[in-house]
């Protein structure tokens, strides 16, 4: 409460206390805020002579019928504990609705362009595919080659120790093309190409762009969404692919340094010792993580408002949601797959 408040209000109570009489007649006006501090002045209870104006008394009267009671400590405590839990499950079921509402969309989407194959996107969807799959190469590439090669040295200083030297093919192989491939494109590309999408919806959305095109009869999620989905969803079991052969070929190049083991028996072994079965798990994983990466940037860009500190926010939780998401389900898929694509 202001201080010229507080003080004014003891400066009634004062009064209250050596004053049983009250005479309020030239008040001209007197709204609810005054009618609190005259009450509690009297200490919520009517003083022994009042000469107040009818209209004025009946402001105070209906003062008299509310609680003014401040809530106790426990009570502030069991609201505080109902809000910390309250607010992000709420949060969480909103995001959870508009995340099932958009999947729904682009399931109506699809049905309207199997039958209307003329409007599908191809210009939207080549130009997606493009900067999220082909402008990622490198990057992808990179990061693949050097975690193979610390892998390999990691592992070379520890099988060797055991004799085991020949198994570092197994290792490499069977961690780079199940897990780490994945693993690692999918927080490339949601810090990459994630980010970019939810901040391309955002932009849109601050200059009233999604607007415009709602009113020129265009769908948003026709010419927003489903591309994106649809893009990222072919483009990431290719980057997998890629990130892997990076990884595997790093790790065959640290094992020759470190191990003198050379690339014939490391291409000749790997075959033997990695079934085909892990590569398509790492490959329907990209899929996967494609899509609810893709579905997540769209679904936080929708819901940027026409402010710059809305689309930051935003931005950034898109991005943390969606590298959340992907280790989640590459959790529940190594379960899942524990016993499909291991050597017996």
């Amino acid at each position: 409460m202001p201080q010229p408040i507080v003080s004014f209000e003891r400066r009634l109570r004062e009064l209250a206390a050596g004053n049983p009489a009250w005479d309020l007649q030239s008040i001209a006006r007197l709204d609810s805020a005054g009618g609190i501090l005259l009450w509690r002045a009297w200490g919520q209870q009517w003083p022994a002579s009042l000469a107040i104006s009818s209209r004025h008394r009946a402001v105070i009267a209906r003062i008299e019928m509310m609680p003014l009671e401040r809530p106790s400590e426990r009570s502030r405590e069991r609201l505080s504990l109902l809000l910390v839990i309250g607010r992000p499950a709420l949060a969480v079921a909103s995001h959870f609705t508009g995340l099932v509402a958009l999947i729904g969309q682009l399931i109506l989407d699809l049905i309207y362009l199997c039958r209307h194959p003329g409007d599908i996107p191809w210009r939207e969807f080549s130009a997606n595919l493009f900067k999220s799959g082909a402008q990622a190469l490198p990057v992808t590439a990179l990061i693949g080659f050097l975690i193979g090669v610390v892998l390999s040295y990691l592992s070379a200083l520890q099988l060797a120790n055991f004799g085991a030297d020949v198994f570092i093919v197994n290792l490499l192989g069977i961690s780079i093309v199940r897990e780490l491939g994945p693993v690692l494109v999918a927080v490339l590309v949601a810090g990459r190409s994630g980010s970019a999408m939810t901040a391309q919806i955002g932009v849109m959305r601050v200059t009233d762009e999604i607007d415009a095109l709602a009113t020129m009869g265009v769908s948003q999620s026709q010419r927003l969404v489903l591309p994106k989905v649809a893009a990222l969803a072919v483009a990431m079991p290719l980057l997998v692919l890629w990130c892997s052969a990076a990884g595997i070929i790093g790790g065959m190049v640290s094992a020759n340094l470190q191990m003198d083991l050379s690339y014939g028996f490391f291409i000749d072994t790997l075959p033997k010792v990695v079934p085909v079965a892990n590569l398509w798990i790492g490959m329907g994983k990209g899929v996967v993580f494609g899509f609810l990466i893709a579905l997540i940037a769209c679904h936080f860009g929708l819901r940027v408002k026409p402010n710059t500190e809305s689309l930051s926010a935003q931005t950034t939780a898109s991005v943390v949601t969606a590298i959340t998401v992907a280790i989640l389900v590459d959790a529940v898929a190594a379960i899942l797959t524990r016993r499909i694509g291991l050597p017996l």
